[in-house]
């Protein structure tokens, strides 16, 4: 059940804020709610996977307990972390990553591995990273161990972050858990929020989704020109960063409908002026998780030019794991971290002197044509794509004369929506004007998305996949 849906939006979410509306407001109620509706929510698309939702649930909350009364054992809690960090990265590695290992170790001599064909749980990705850290954090004291099991359930299994993030530390909603308060004010906001990110992932990474199909269709054909194969490029980079960061804000205002308050994910990555800036931009949820839990507990920057190094490569070997059990996402991943190195060690000054304007353009096609190695999982096709983009093909042609002029408003609507212009008109307008107008536009933004819903077909969320 993906918001962007009809189901969605006038069935599941009416009956839950009812609920949520009739119960007593103290948090134990409304997370026994939030619980319960989640685990529906998840079982929706695959109920054979509950009983894993349920079985990671029952580990990670006792092994958050048994780290907490062993602090006075340092050894013991560590062993108790490692446990829950080894079952954590089984169960991700099992489903996720068995046939990928099957394939290719079954390459070398002597070895024959069966491939399961199991289907990836939904949002096996987000969760047990989410899990993960919260035994860490509870061995770091930087949280306390949840003695409550319904909400430490209603911490993992909640629906609004619950299939694509953002990536949601214990830490961070810890307090949100145990007490919270739902204000009118919160739903207000909350309600406003989710429907931004409902007109940016049906109203714009939608229509531009079907841009990118436009052009994929022509390369199978063999009629892809240079001009379609950057045409779709920046067709799929705005379709991911409007289908994610839709997906992003819904699930934060959500989570403020609620009463949770969860970090940003986005900040207008494509207005960066460095590959850096736009990995702390983009994504950062995930980002600062593995700062947090993998580079800095390797040492990150401060042992030395060669660690920093490896420190680099590991940790952007693990991102593209992370997206994908393909070697396109791995290769992916090592490409970013070659270009964070090269502009730590070699075009940092250089960086320092070039124009704001000539630092962009070089973000965006550095961040563009990884995008490109990230959409096409088979390496054949997607190298005859990107050798299409460098003059592979025809320059130009009437098919792809047809594609701007039909999505020549969208593209223009995608680009300025991905700046901060939006918010800076808006943010100048008198308050009396934001207070009317905001009503307006989200009626306006509801009518128009339900719209497309109920008349179109392609309403894909790509990051439902990892």
């Amino acid at each position: 059940m993906v918001f962007s849906s009809l189901t969605f939006l006038y069935g599941f979410l009416t009956l839950v804020l009812v609920f949520s509306f009739l119960l007593p407001k103290r948090a134990r109620w409304q997370n026994l709610l939030l619980l319960l509706v989640s685990l529906f929510f998840y079982g929706w698309g695959e109920p054979v996977y509950v009983g894993i939702m349920l079985l990671s649930i029952l580990i990670d909350y006792s092994h958050g307990l048994l780290v907490e009364r062993c602090r006075a054992d340092d050894r013991k809690a560590r062993w108790f972390v490692g446990q829950s960090v080894v079952f954590n990265l089984l169960l991700l590695g099992f489903f996720k990553y068995w046939d990928f290992l099957a394939e290719n170790l079954s390459l070398l001599p002597g070895i024959s591995l069966p491939k399961l064909g199991l289907p990836l749980p939904l949002g096996i990705s987000f969760f047990t990273f989410q899990t993960m850290s919260y035994t860490i954090d509870v061995y770091r004291r930087d949280a306390p161990a949840q003695r409550n099991p319904v909400d430490f359930g209603a911490f993992v299994t909640l629906f609004p972050q619950l299939i694509a993030g953002p990536i949601v530390k214990y830490k961070t909603v810890a307090q949100d858990l145990q007490a919270r308060v739902m204000t009118s004010k919160d739903f207000a906001e909350g309600a406003c929020r989710f429907t931004i990110g409902l007109a940016k992932k049906v109203l714009l990474a939608n229509p531009a989704g079907e841009l990118w199909q436009s052009c994929r269709t022509a390369q199978a054909m063999g009629t892809l020109t240079v001009t379609g194969g950057w045409m779709g490029l920046f067709a799929f980079g705005l379709q991911l960063y409007f289908d994610f960061s839709g997906y992003s804000d819904m699930a934060i205002g959500l989570g403020r409908i609620f009463g949770f308050h969860f970090g940003e994910n986005f900040d207008h990555p494509y207005c960066a002026q460095s590959v850096g800036e736009f990995w702390r931009r983009w994504h950062m949820s995930l980002t600062s998780w593995f700062r947090e839990y993998l580079y800095f507990p390797l040492g990150g920057s401060r042992r030395g030019t060669w660690k920093t190094l490896r420190n680099l490569v590991i940790v952007w070997f693990c991102t593209g794991l992370w997206h994908g059990a393909s070697w396109n996402f791995i290769l992916w991943g090592l490409c970013f971290a070659f270009w964070l190195i090269l502009e730590r060690f070699l075009l940092q000054g250089l960086l320092e002197r070039t124009p704001s304007l000539i630092k962009r353009v070089y973000t965006i096609l550095a961040v563009f044509l990884g995008w490109g190695l990230f959409a096409i999982e088979d390496l054949g096709i997607c190298g005859q794509y990107l050798r299409v983009c460098f003059g592979g093909g025809g320059l130009w042609s009437a098919a792809d004369g047809f594609r701007l002029r039909s999505y020549a408003a969208l593209l223009v609507l995608l680009v300025l929506g991905a700046t901060p212009l939006a918010l800076q008109v808006w943010g100048r307008l008198p308050e009396r004007a934001r207070r009317v107008l905001t009503p307006v536009l989200m009626l306006l933004g509801l009518t128009l998305s339900t719209a497309y819903l109920v008349d179109g077909s392609y309403n894909p969320f790509l990051y439902f996949r990892f």
